[in-house]
Parts: structure tokens; C-alpha cells; sequence
């Protein structure tokens, strides 16, 4: 065991008015199973590439390990599976290997296979196996999960919770959950680090931010009969100030001393009463720092004339001599929310597609509405550049509209005027994601739409679909998000 100490640590971007990180310290226990979690935007894989050494900071980074990065960049995609792993740890036997790919549940045939020939999951899986053969690493795990099956992230959890010595970022709840043992957040004004799965956080953060909303009410209260008391007291004090030149009722001189001091005690009170006001306005400005931009979501679909949208019957995808799948044969009607679940390559993305339009070979039928308006969400965010103005008049989508939707998903304001090259990946996926939303559509149709994205954004999209009355058909591995979402599932 050793640790990783970070003092006074402080980031900007060269260029950057913003600074990342401020003054930042805290300590991680090499033998932690650390999740990672916070915001997109916020700085998670930006921190991975300091304790990397990749960019200069002011501040110390003090560590007895080697830091590893995972994913890998694999440059020769032709070689054999075997070749990329012992290129990786070259240190590694060929019965080691072979055990940290069993516990993976991979079959060993893939490592005499080429790398680009392998699924998008047992290309994950390689990368891991060999990261985790490199001894005295302490290793860093940039969101593993991302197009990775429900199966395969459930084997992937299993793997690293017998592991120990990491930091992951992911942003599934359950994955998170089953792998971690303590998690390190990066908060609106700190960052934190306590023992225990994401649940457990979460609830900590829920209990936290309930306290500091009930405590800022309260003191809005108080604040507010304080104010009043005060002004009151304070007219009191010159009323009875500007009387001591007056006389009594029946002619006599009053007692201007007695007065006076009168007059000093209601104004002695009045200060009295300001300086409790002032300082629970400073332990209100202490309250809610923390607390998450967390807005409703709202739109308004247009509703279609017929219940029944689309509808697939014995449809079968082939590519050349390959099915994909067949015998898909389902229903969509007006409000339902469906899941199309399997494994990598079982035709999901295909049947999006084919329901969409495109041009997908298939045999069997496909039904739908011509005047259907489809709203698609794709997986792949590559075709984004230029900045948010351009993008909106491209779709022909209100401007304005648009940034107020990715406002509520924490979109910060100096994004607006930046290329969107420059995004980070959750935030070009929020960008599909409220474009997608702002579109008057009959069905929705998207296609892993929260690869990236982070939790809260996640928690908000959720909170959306089950809320209104919208018509969705989805892909999505996340396996919460799918519980609290469909009300209908397609397994292929």
C-alpha cells in the first residue's frame, strides 16, 4: 500500500481565463477500488492526464506507482490479439494471459486473431487483461463501459471487483456499484472522496443537499423577520430621538437625557439585529454550493393520428453470407418506451436504422406512416463541427431553444461560443441528445444515447421519458436507466 498525494493542485488550459482545478488537495490509498464520477465538463479525464504528466500544473503530485491508461491507443490493428497484449506488458506468460482473459469469460481463440477483427467488447477486454498483467500500476480506467452489452459490463464488474488498485470512470450507476469501493467526485466547489459504492454517495449527497436547502429556507425566513425588526426598531429610534425637543402634553420640558438614552438602546438593538442578519446571510452564502443543477426537462411531442406507429414483421438482417438477427417481429404504439436489448452485433442498430429509412438489406415487413416524424439520435457524435449557432440553423432547430436545453443539462455558457470539436465526448453527446429534444417528433429513436453522459444528466433524461408522453424506441446498456425507463423490451 502507498499513496497518491495531491497539495494545492491548480489547472487552467492554456488560454483559459477558467481554472480546472484550484487548490486542490487530497489523498487516494493505492489498494482502493476508486469510482470517478462528476459532470461532464468537470475535469475527470483532464486530472488522469496530470497524474500522467501530460499537461503542467502549479501544486504537487506526489506518487511510488506507475500510472497506466486505459484505453490504450493500438496503432497496428492488423497484428494478432496476442501481439498487442504482449506489446502492452511484455513481461506477461502466455498461461497469465490466458487466465486474465478467462476471467473475462473470453475465449482464448481471439488472441490468434487480428485486433480489428474483434468485437468492440473483446477489444475492451484485451486492453484490460493486459493493463491489469502490469505489475505495481496503479491503473487508470477512462469509462470502459461504452458500447459494451448489458452481458458484457456484468462480466467486466465481476472482473475488477476482484481487483484492487484503480481509478474508474464510469457513469452506470449498476457497474459503478458492483466495482468500486470508494469514490472520488469532482462537486460544483470541492472535491471529495468517501468509502462506498455510488449508491452509497449518492444518498450521502441527497441527505447533504436536503440539510442545506432546509437550513437556506430557514434562514431566508429568519433573515427576512431579522430585516424587518431591524427597520422597525430603527424608526423607533429616530421617532423617540427627534421627540427630545419637543415637550410633554402638558407644556413641561421633556427629559432629554432620558430620551436620548432611550433612543441609544432601540438603536444599540437595531445594530444588534443587523449584525445576526449579516452573519446568517454569510452562513447562507456557505449553503449550496454543492447542490447539482438538476431542472426538469420539458417538451411538448405532437401527438399522431393513428395508435399505432410502426410495425416490423418476421424481419430478418443480413450482411453478405451473415445474419445479423431474424424473426424480429414487434409493434410501436403511441406512448411506449422501448428497450431493444442483446449482445454487440445482434442487429440493434440495424433494426434503429432500418425503422428510420436507411437503406439496411433485410427481408420480411416494415410498416410505418408516411407522415411518421422521426426524431434519430445516432451513436457516433464525429459529424460535429462548427459552434452551437451554425448547428442549430443546419437542423433548422430554434437557437435559443436549444442552449436553454443544454443549459439544464450543465452546459456551461463559455461552451456556446466554442467549436464543437473542442467538446468534450458527454458533451457532444448533449448536444444530440437537445437537438434531438427539440424536435417536434411523433417517435424517437435513439441509439445509445447516454454513452459519455454523466450520471445527473442521466438521472434528468430519465426523469423526462417516464414523465411525459413521448413515443421512444432506444439501445441502451445502462441497465438502471433501462429498468426505470421502458415499458416494453425487444430481445434479439
Amino acid at each position: 500500500m502507498s499513496l497518491i498525494n495531491v497539495t494545492n493542485l491548480t489547472f487552467s488550459y492554456e488560454g483559459s481565463y477558467d481554472n480546472i482545478f484550484e487548490n486542490v488537495s487530497f489523498q487516494i490509498d493505492t489498494d482502493w477500488k476508486l469510482g470517478f464520477t462528476g459532470r461532464n465538463g468537470r475535469g475527470k479525464t483532464t486530472f488522469l492526464n496530470l497524474l500522467l504528466g501530460k499537461y503542467e500544473y502549479s501544486g504537487n503530485i506526489t506518487a511510488d506507482v506507475v500510472f497506466e491508461y486505459f484505453p490504450y491507443e493500438v496503432k497496428e490493428q492488423s497484428n494478432f490479439t496476442i501481439d498487442v497484449i504482449r506489446e502492452i506488458s511484455p513481461d506477461s506468460l502466455d498461461w497469465e494471459i490466458g487466465k486474465e482473459l478467462s476471467l473475462l469469460d473470453m475465449d482464448c481463440d481471439a488472441l490468434y486473431r487480428e485486433f480489428f477483427t474483434l468485437s468492440k467488447g473483446e477489444q475492451t477486454k484485451a486492453l484490460l487483461a493486459a493493463m491489469f498483467l502490469k505489475e505495481n500500476s496503479f491503473l487508470l480506467i477512462d469509462e470502459p463501459t461504452n458500447h459494451l452489452d448489458g452481458e458484457a459490463r456484468k462480466k467486466l464488474s465481476n472482473y475488477l471487483k476482484k481487483k484492487k488498485g484503480f481509478i474508474l470512470i464510469s457513469h452506470d450507476r449498476s457497474f459503478l456499484d458492483h466495482s468500486v469501493d470508494h469514490i472520488l467526485s469532482i462537486n460544483k466547489m470541492n472535491i471529495e472522496i468517501q468509502k462506498g459504492n455510488f449508491s452509497s454517495w449518492w444518498n450521502n449527497k441527497e441527505l447533504q443537499d436536503n440539510f442545506e436547502l432546509a437550513e437556506n429556507e430557514k434562514l431566508k425566513k429568519d433573515i427576512r423577520r431579522l430585516s424587518s425588526a431591524a427597520k422597525r426598531t430603527t424608526t423607533w429610534s429616530d421617532s423617540v430621538e427627534s421627540s427630545k425637543y419637543g415637550t410633554t402634553n402638558s407644556g413641561s420640558k421633556l427629559d432629554r437625557g432620558y430620551v436620548g438614552h432611550k433612543a441609544a438602546k432601540m438603536m444599540k438593538r437595531a445594530k444588534n439585529i443587523e449584525a445576526r442578519q449579516q452573519t446568517m446571510i454569510e452562513e447562507k452564502s456557505r449553503l449550496l454550493k454543492n447542490i447539482e443543477s438538476n431542472e426538469s426537462l420539458k417538451i411538448s411531442p405532437p401527438v399522431f393520428h393513428e395508435k399505432k406507429l410502426a410495425e416490423l414483421s418476421g424481419v430478418a438482417i443480413k450482411y453478405d453470407d451473415r445474419v445479423v438477427c431474424e424473426g424480429v417481429s414487434f409493434t410501436i404504439e403511441q406512448g411506449e418506451k422501448i428497450a431493444v436489448l442483446g449482445k454487440n452485433g445482434s442487429g440493434k442498430s440495424s433494426i434503429l436504422k432500418l425503422i428510420c429509412g436507411d437503406n439496411i438489406p433485410h427481408s420480411g415487413i416494415v410498416r410505418k406512416n408516411n407522415n411518421l416524424i422521426i426524431s434519430y439520435v445516432s451513436q457516433d457524435t464525429s459529424d460535429l463541427c462548427g459552434n452551437l449557432s451554425e448547428y442549430a440553423d443546419k437542423q433548422c432547430i430554434d437557437e435559443s431553444l436549444l442552449k436553454a436545453m443544454l443549459r439544464k443539462l450543465d452546459f456551461p455558457r463559455e461552451q456556446f461560443e466554442k467549436n464543437m470539436e473542442d467538446f468534450s465526448g458527454g458533451q457532444k453527446k448533449k448536444v444530440l441528445l437537445a437537438k434531438s429534444l427539440c424536435e417536434p417528433a411523433h417517435l424517437y429513436i435513439w441509439d445509445e444515447p447516454l454513452n459519455y453522459i454523466d450520471v445527473i444528466s442521466r438521472m434528468q433524461i430519465e426523469k423526462l421519458l417516464i414523465e411525459h408522453e413521448l413515443t421512444i424506441l432506444f439501445v441502451e446498456h445502462d441497465k438502471v436507466f433501462c429498468e426505470n425507463v421502458a415499458t416494453k423490451t425487444i430481445q434479439l
